[in-house]
């Protein structure tokens, strides 16, 4: 694979936006669950330090019950009372805490001022145990518990390494038979929580990892299947360079490679169908002048064998010659017509008259076709404007009717007539000649196409001319078209646009 191909680029960005995808999930998922398991040690530093100071209230009460009269504080009673409550605590409320993995329990109580504290038990704190003496002077000071964070680093402190939540201390204070008040200091370090969250990681990291190597090969196989499509594209280009037009490319499935491909094909085919018209018009063309230039070398051969000896047939092979090398010219000027008719040229776009254009056709070919006595008839008198290139239009218009008059029998008759149809204008041709048979209509604006009804040395022509003004009303953006009937006639109907096109130039 190249370093700097598609394939590679797509690689280096699907493994940077996949790492980033799924480490991102990873880590929110981690935080998440980090911030479960912190809500719930919390929830149980509360829980415990609620139950630990209801059993503690319970313990006082009870002392206050078996002594038989309410303590009066400062009293040498209410202190005996205190005493026994404080002998009572630790013995009462350890087995509560010990059944909760991580709790540890303190006691507090207030010597003189209520901001000063003494630990009774147990007289040495826990190796490690978190003390915020201020919190529990706090709590008795205010009477009401106060919990505290000890060692909070973050959720996400202990991703990569072992999970490390914050200690929750709970300060409740419990009033006293002799006024004073004792601080029960409630420690639950999460080790619960920290174990699922250690647990969780090592499946989170690998499950995460797995997601990463499947989002790449995802991507890669997607990727692949696309540049086997833009590899069958490429490979079709190759055939049409070497002049192979039988490709077809995989038009299956509704995605955009589809839709491509269905484009190349519809072009494939107009490629082809373009080779292959020029191919019939190479070999029409090579057909056409290839029978004048034998006629033309046959009756040079009977000169130089019998033409010095017999006036009469030397005059009859010049007057062959000359027939055969006008029918010659008469090709290489069609042949060039058509050639220039399909140049891409600028039309003229000015406002003009059709119907004096119409008439200006008949003429020249009513001088033309003077022996054959037709009878021409043009458009109504008026003008009729329209935007165009009227030379253009009156080149196709000349080929029509000339044409028709070509194939209308002597006496018969060619009219020209013209209207207005909505925003456009139509033009009709109609003759009284041979006609075309009804199969041969599709096919009559082809080049070198001629109907077996034309085909005779009276009429001439090569079929170029109807292909030549076809072209140039398509590039007026007019339309052509013809219904015939065979023995009564021929009508041709040209539709021209009749306001300026858009953006075009006088």
């Amino acid at each position: 694979m190249r370093l700097k191909s598609i394939r590679a680029r797509v690689l280096y960005l699907a493994c940077v936006f996949a790492a980033l995808l799924v480490g991102s999930v990873t880590l929110v998922t981690y935080f998440v669950m980090a911030g479960s398991m912190a809500d719930s040690a919390e929830a149980t530093a509360s829980h415990l330090s609620d139950s630990t100071a209801e059993i503690a209230r319970r313990v006082v009460a009870d002392v206050v019950r078996d002594s038989g009269d309410a303590p009066i504080p400062g009293t040498a009673a209410a202190a005996a009372m205190t005493q026994t409550v404080q002998e009572r605590l630790p013995a009462v409320l350890e087995p509560a805490v010990q059944t909760v993995e991580g709790a540890e329990l303190s006691v507090w109580v207030s010597e003189g001022s209520r901001s000063e504290l003494r630990r009774v038990w147990p007289e040495s704190p826990p190796a490690g145990a978190p003390r915020v003496p201020e919190a529990a002077a706090r709590a008795g000071s205010e009477g009401r518990a106060v919990l505290e964070s000890v060692g909070e680093r973050g959720f996400l402190a202990g991703f990569l390494t072992k999970a490390d939540l914050a200690t929750h201390v709970a300060y409740v204070p419990v009033e006293m038979p002799s006024g004073g008040f004792a601080v029960l200091e409630v420690a639950y370090d999460p080790v619960r929580e920290e174990r699922v969250l250690d647990d969780a990681r090592q499946p989170m990291i690998a499950v995460g990892a797995f997601a990463l190597v499947l989002a790449v090969l995802m991507m890669q196989i997607v990727m692949g299947w696309v540049l086997s499509l833009v590899e069958e594209i490429r490979r079709a280009a190759d055939s049409i360079d070497a002049g192979q037009l039988d490709v077809r490319l995989p038009e299956s499935g509704e995605h955009e490679i589809s839709d491509l491909a269905r484009s190349l094909n519809a072009l494939i085919d107009r490629l082809k169908k373009r080779a292959d018209a020029q191919t019939r018009f190479v070999a029409d063309a090579s057909h056409e002048l290839a029978t004048p230039v034998a006629g033309i070398r046959g009756y040079v051969n009977i000169l130089r064998a019998w033409g010095a000896g017999d006036p009469e047939m030397r005059e009859e092979a010049i007057a062959a010659i000359d027939r055969e090398s006008r029918r010659m010219a008469k090709l290489c000027a069609d042949l060039l017509a058509m050639i220039r008719s399909e140049e891409i040229l600028e039309f003229k776009h000015v406002r003009y008259d059709i119907n004096a254009v119409a008439r200006e056709v008949l003429a020249n070919a009513a001088t033309r076709y003077m022996d054959k006595n037709l009878e021409f008839a043009g458009p109504d008198e008026g003008p009729l404007t329209l935007w165009g290139d009227p030379d253009r239009i009156e080149e196709a218009l000349g080929i029509i009717v000339d044409n028709a008059c070509k194939y209308t029998p002597a006496g018969g008759r060619v009219q020209v007539s013209t209207r207005r149809h909505k925003d456009r204008i139509v033009v009709e041709v109609s003759d009284t000649g041979i006609g075309i048979p009804e199969e041969d209509l599709p096919n009559i604006f082809e080049r070198f196409y001629r109907s077996d009804a034309s085909r005779s040395k009276e009429t001439g022509g090569f079929g170029l001319g109807l292909s030549i003004a076809k072209h140039i009303v398509d590039a007026s953006g007019g339309m052509i078209w013809a219904r015939s009937k065979l023995g009564s006639g021929t009508t041709f109907i040209i539709s021209l646009p009749r306001n300026k096109a858009k953006g075009a130039s006088e």
